[in-house]
């Protein structure tokens, strides 16, 4: 009943935190940007990731063992793991940017372990026999991991597209518009300085923004490289760590199992990301991935959540039912 409750509570105060987060970055891209509230976020992030270590302690004690068994506990550890990226140093100094993308993700992991799965399945139980083995920390553990920096990299490349679509826009009508004053400047039709004033000072903003923009997408393309490379080596581990589980379990590394399928499907189109990515022949290397990335997005939720929702194959101990 004590570890209920506890767990209980620091649900509440880690989804709690990361609401305020998210309303910190609402504040600061609305309205203005203040250094302290950009602290107190990354403050809140740090609090959330304890608050959910917490959790995962206590139902690490209460239950037994590793809180891995079922949907619920993964899915309050994939928001543990998004909290997690967020404090590895190797990101540098782009945590703003990642935070971003990281707050409304675990908002959203959590919010559904909590309110959409049916209360029975919140309670610990003991690991079926598939279960218990010293692989299931190793395998389950990275392939959580993988899917956060996975999902974190998909997002920030998917941001990447917008924002440079929104650029080539931007930069097509300024085209359109120096034309048309050209054009109007050889038949006469600028008629005082002060109108030119103006649209030097209109042409200077637009170059701000454009600059602006050129330095948020180059952020963006190299921090969900970075974040991907991350994500797709904690696949590969955890794709190579479930299939010595495999052998140990079925006699077999490999069984086709739609899950194993899919985590293939998933580990070959980020392999092209990170080929696309790299490679010097492809012309514009960055467009070109962050597509990859963004199909790499939905193939995550349907390696996670196909097998859960139908309830077949070697996995089917993770479903709704």
């Amino acid at each position: 009943m004590i570890f209920a409750t506890l767990e209980h509570i620091l649900t509440h105060i880690s989804f709690s935190i990361i609401s305020i987060v998210i309303l910190i970055h609402l504040m600061n891209l609305l309205v203005y940007e203040i250094e302290g509230l950009r602290n107190s976020s990354e403050r809140g992030m740090i609090a959330t990731f304890f608050s959910i270590t917490g959790f995962l302690v206590i139902r690490w004690i209460s239950s037994g063992h590793f809180p891995l068994s079922n949907l619920y506990e993964s899915l309050i550890f994939l928001s543990w793991s998004f909290s997690i990226i967020h404090m590895i140093p190797y990101l540098g100094n782009h945590k703003k940017d990642l935070s971003a993308i990281i707050a409304p993700s675990a908002m959203f992991t959590q919010g559904f372990a909590t309110s959409s799965i049916s209360t029975e399945i919140h309670q610990p139980t003991i690991l079926v026999p598939a279960l218990q083995s010293q692989w299931l920390m190793m395998h389950v553990s990275m392939m959580l991991l993988s899917y956060a920096a996975l999902l974190c990299g998909s997002l920030l490349s998917v941001a990447f597209i917008v924002i440079t679509f929104q650029k080539n826009i931007d930069s097509f009508l300024k085209k359109k518009n120096l034309l048309s004053l050209r054009k109007s400047f050889l038949f006469g039709e600028i008629e005082s300085l002060n109108e030119k004033e103006s649209v030097l000072k209109k042409t200077s903003f637009l170059s701000f923004k454009d600059f602006y923009k050129h330095r948020l997408i180059h952020r963006l393309d190299f921090l969900s490289y970075r974040v991907i490379n991350l994500g797709f080596t904690f696949l590969t581990v955890g794709i190579l760590s479930g299939a010595v589980w495999a052998n140990e379990a079925w006699g077999s590394y490999w069984n086709w199992d739609p899950k194993e399928t899919w985590a293939f499907i998933t580990w070959t189109i980020f392999a092209i990301y990170l080929h696309t990515r790299t490679n010097p022949k492809m012309q514009d290397q960055g467009t070109n991935s962050a597509f990859v990335a963004s199909i790499g997005f939905f193939l995550i939720w349907i390696c996670y959540f196909g097998i859960n929702l139908l309830g077949i194959g070697f996995h089917s101990y993770g479903s709704f039912q």
